[in-house]
């Protein structure tokens, strides 16, 4: 195996303000606790291609529910790599959990952007059974896989990325 990337978190004040702009029921305090409680992403089994996501506080969703969760989380990969993020198979399977792009690009250039490369997860519950998702703070719930990939041969990106969301097209 190569060893092409590392996790690392976001500055705390990155994770404040993310935290304070879609979470106002927690206090400055609160926020601080789950940063330094935050878990870098890492593989449970040799044999685990996913790492695995930890939610940084506890949240339900029930069924036709969206949250976009902060992770805390960033990471530094070789140019000629990507982490894509899917749900924890086991959240899919159990409700339908369902990433809302469908599966999460995390390029090696957003390290650098604005927001420190911090990585967002916006998850939707999907349940057809009414079923209600639980996620405690610290449990997997989303997981990454590196990829490597190529491009054409007459390929000449030369932009710069600063953010994330749609922001190499603007």
């Amino acid at each position: 195996m190569r060893r092409i990337a590392k996790f690392h978190k976001v500055s705390q004040e990155q994770f404040l303000g993310a935290m304070i702009e879609d979470y106002p029921q927690y206090t400055r305090e609160d926020i601080i606790d789950m940063y330094e409680s935050l878990e870098l992403p890492r593989r449970a089994t040799r044999g685990s291609a996913g790492y695995d996501f930890f939610a940084p506080f506890s949240f339900s969703l029930p069924p036709g529910t969206t949250i976009k969760v902060p992770t805390g989380i960033r990471v530094e990969m070789e140019e000629d790599w990507v982490l894509k993020l899917y749900p924890r198979s086991g959240l899919g399977f159990k409700y339908r959990l369902q990433m809302n792009n469908t599966v999460g690009i995390i390029d090696s250039d957003y390290f650098y952007s604005d927001n420190e490369g911090h990585i967002f997860v916006k998850i939707t519950n999907d349940s057809n059974e009414g079923k209600t998702v639980e996620v405690k703070s610290g449990t997997g719930f989303v997981q990454g896989i590196f990829l490597e990939y190529g491009i054409t041969v007459d390929d000449d990106a030369d932009g710069v990325r600063n953010g994330g969301f749609g922001s190499t097209t603007k």
